[in-house]
This record gives C-alpha cells, sequence and structure tokens, in this order.
C-alpha cells in the first residue's frame, strides 16, 4: 500500500511542477516551485520502486495520470480548452490505468 501512496505523490508533485511553469512564466520564483516539484516527484517515484512496484506499470501510471491531472487542472486554473476529444483521452488514460492495475494483480 505505501508503494501506491508514494505514486501517487509523485503524480501529484508533477503535476503541481508543471502546472507551476505556466506561472513561472510571468513570475520567475515559481520556477523554484517547478525544480522541488519535479525533484520531489522523481525522488517520490523511486521510493515507489524501492517498494516492490513494477517499473511499466508505475511509469505508466505516473505519466498518464499526470497528463490526465494536469489537462484537468490547466481548465479549472487557467480556462484553457477541454475539448470533446481531449475529454475522450482523459478517459482512455483512466481505463489504460485500470487495465494496468488489473494486469499487475494478477
Amino acid at each position: 500500500m505505501r508503494k501506491w501512496r508514494l505514486l501517487l505523490a509523485a503524480i501529484l508533485l508533477e503535476a503541481t511542477a508543471t502546472l507551476s511553469l505556466r506561472v513561472a512564466l510571468d513570475h520567475a520564483a515559481w520556477f523554484a516551485v517547478v525544480a522541488i516539484g519535479y525533484t520531489a516527484s522523481f525522488a517520490a517515484l523511486t521510493f515507489a520502486l524501492r517498494q516492490g512496484m513494477a517499473l511499466g506499470a508505475a511509469y505508466g501510471i505516473w505519466a498518464a495520470s499526470g497528463v490526465a491531472l494536469t489537462a484537468l487542472a490547466s481548465r479549472i486554473l487557467f480556462k484553457e480548452p477541454l475539448t470533446k476529444v481531449m475529454s475522450l483521452g482523459i478517459g482512455l488514460i483512466v481505463a489504460g490505468v485500470l487495465a494496468i492495475e488489473l494486469g499487475a494483480a494478477h
């Protein structure tokens, strides 16, 4: 269970760092949040792997979930578009994460 919490932390840290990039374009001090967020995200991902999580599952879930979360948060925070095609893609990401989880359980 700890490995899943670490992976969740890695996802949230990566999404925070990526969203902070947008703010850092106008406020350079936010680049510190970007650097710390990405570094902490990779550290959390590394710790999840050390807890026994499979690399393929961890990386796939981390990357895909980060993309989906960033797209959703960008819509809320920055009023960026979220088209039907993008929404379909997020749905496919969710389905893919579930498939990876179910496949890893067997």
